[in-house]
């Protein structure tokens, strides 16, 4: 079965999959006040229907061996590790054929959300220490019904996460 080492997260590592920010270290221009200070839009997106915040809980295994993928044809998804940090793999978008052999693993801190953009290979994240991970998933209402395409990985695509 072949490995992939989960890497720290990068701005130009990431960059062919997304985008990401550190919202519990804040960096650049803020609006500031008496006891606040405000960092205003620092990852966007624009949906045509409502947008649903959903808890996902992911259970640490002892071994992170992918099985299948998914992707959105329609939006990007966003994720916000909460008590630990998580990993997340992805992969190009390639057409509705998954491209295990393109997958990078990232390690992203607690607290940074990552948008994963449109089309591309990924699938629920992993946590690193704790036993069970609490994220948010940010995605327009009711895309895991419509727009979510899950493919199983042929045994000989499938692949294990290090770190």
């Amino acid at each position: 079965m072949r490995t992939i080492k989960a890497e720290p997260i990068s701005k130009e590592a990431y960059a062919p999959f997304g985008v990401y920010y550190d919202y519990l270290n804040p960096e650049g221009y803020a609006l500031e006040g008496e006891i606040h200070k405000f960092y205003p839009d620092r990852i966007s997106e624009s949906s045509v229907t409502r947008v649903g915040y959903s808890p996902i809980s992911v259970r640490r295994e002892d071994r992170r061996i992918v099985k299948s993928v998914e992707y959105h044809t329609t939006t990007p998804e966003m994720i916000l590790p909460l008590n630990d940090d998580m990993i997340i793999h992805v992969a190009p978008a390639s057409g509705g054929t998954p491209v295990p052999e393109w997958t990078k693993a990232f390690v992203v801190p607690k607290g940074t959300l990552v948008k994963i953009n449109t089309a591309v290979w990924h699938l629920a994240p992993l946590p690193v220490k704790e036993d069970v991970l609490h994220a948010m998933i940010i995605l327009p209402e009711c895309t895991y019904a419509n727009d979510c395409t899950v493919v199983d990985l042929k045994e000989e695509e499938q692949f294990e996460i290090v770190l």
